[in-house]
């Protein structure tokens, strides 16, 4: 049983999380508006350029006007991903030198930083992207909890952990959208040229600087100085390994690790790779699907979040934290069958009901896949490599978050939401076949 220090760690750690991601969603049901919107009022030339750069390709490649926007999004989404791809190993690397506790207050700071730009920038889309590209170098924050998780369970309770930050990401996609989608309805009544900084904004920016005096005062140093990493240089080191992809999937910051566990890693790596490269990819462009196809507004965007985020929390709180042990595999195999002809459904959808049916698989394959694979792999691997192990998989989750997005926007940029869609479902055929592969080297050490 965890003791009472490490309870709190828990729930201070999720509270924060809740917070960040609150502040975080609050943009999702807007993108497609606010590309809309700087495609008309951005007075810094930026948008411009890029449009004339694309409208060169377009005429090339003979792609509908309309589908323009979901390039702009799936380049704006990639950009932010990246970052994060790139600080989240630094960051990590230097948690583990110094501590969670001083990298989390920077990284809510840098976070602050990107909404007080966000809300600076009205018909300035350079200065727009200018603040997600802060909050993506920032982001470090979400990888820093899971380190939280680690440091204060143990292999009993890892699952339990991890299933509380997956729950915490369920509340903030509950409500975050909703509100951002309710703030726009307010703003677009007494100010419609300031429509997603003057509220949506100002209160990602408030709830942010309340984050960073809540850490300062609640929340208590997880990592243990006995247990941190001794030299800069050693954690510089590393963290470059995690910015290799060769090393990442290689799993070779990872010491002393025993082969048929390496290949439990790199199985599990190269699933989570393919798993989350293809759910990010169209996970991003959905908005722009219902905005094409079902001309949603930001509050019907609000609406669609709002129910899959209930049904991730319901599945999450209900299901998720009630796996048994070495059920994992089982229910990531499950959620991989559920999210095919989820994306199928959606891609094909020409009515609500339709759409729904498959936004309701696509909740159980959000809820399920990505805490059960964290789990399988944080039980394999030495037992002081914990946190490396986990950081390699948290990279490797980012790689393909930044590449997702882009992807995806380029073939619905080029083909449409049908042929996106129904073409990604396909695909997740590779990430079924690479769950049966680590089932197969799950069985062999289980087997000795």
């Amino acid at each position: 049983m965890m003791t009472s220090m490490k309870t709190k760690s828990l729930v201070v750690i999720t509270t924060s999380l809740i917070l960040d991601l609150l502040a975080f969603t609050v943009i999702l049901p807007l993108m497609p508006s606010i590309v809309d919107y700087y495609s008309i009022n951005d007075q810094s030339g930026l948008f411009e350029w890029f449009n004339g750069k694309v409208k060169l390709s377009q005429e090339w490649i003979g792609s509908p006007q309309e589908f323009n926007k979901v390039l702009f999004g799936g380049l704006i989404g990639s950009w932010f991903s990246l970052l994060q791809y790139i600080s989240q190993p630094l960051v990590g690397s230097l948690s583990d030198i110094y501590g969670r506790k001083p990298l989390l207050l920077i990284c809510l700071s840098g976070i602050s930083l990107s909404y007080f730009c966000w809300s600076l920038s009205s018909q300035m889309f350079t200065i727009f992207l200018i603040s997600r590209t802060i909050g993506g170098l920032s982001k470090g924050n979400i990888s820093l909890s899971t380190a939280v998780v680690t440091d204060v369970s143990d292999e009993s309770n890892r699952g339990k952990g991890m299933a509380l930050i997956g729950i915490s990401f369920s509340i903030g996609f509950i409500i975050g959208p909703v509100l951002g989608a309710t703030f726009v309805i307010w703003s677009r009544s007494s100010s419609p040229d300031y429509f997603f900084q003057l509220y949506p904004a100002v209160f990602a920016l408030i709830l942010s600087l309340l984050n960073i005096v809540f850490i300062w005062y609640y929340f208590e140093e997880s990592l243990s100085l006995n247990k941190r990493a001794r030299s800069l240089e050693s954690g510089l080191k590393q963290a470059i390994d995690y910015m290799s992809p060769i090393s990442l999937f290689s799993f070779r910051p990872v010491n002393n690790v025993t082969e048929k566990d390496l290949n439990v890693l790199k199985s599990g790596g190269r699933l989570y790779f393919l798993y989350l490269y293809l759910y990010s990819g169209l996970e991003f462009t959905l908005t722009f699907l219902t905005h094409l196809r079902f001309n949603y507004s930001s509050a019907e965007q609000g609406r669609l979040y709002l129910y899959t985020g209930l049904l991730m929390t319901l599945i999450q709180g209900s299901y998720v934290r009630r796996i048994k042990v070495g059920n994992e595999l089982k229910t990531v195999l499950t959620g991989i069958l559920m999210i095919i002809p989820s994306f199928l459904l959606i891609g094909l959808a020409n009515n609500e009901i339709q759409l729904y049916i498959g936004l309701t698989l696509y909740a159980f394959s959000s809820a399920t896949v990505v805490p059960c694979l964290t789990t399988i792999v944080s039980s394999y691997g030495p037992q002081d490599q914990k946190g490396v192990t986990l950081g390699i998989f948290r990279s490797i989750g980012a790689l393909a978050r930044a590449l997702g997005p882009i992807s995806a926007s380029l073939v619905f940029w080029r083909f449409g939401a049908t042929v996106c869609y129904c073409f990604g479902a396909i695909l997740l055929i590779y990430p079924l076949l690479s769950a049966l592969r680590l089932k197969q080297y799950i069985l062999d050490i289980n087997s000795k």
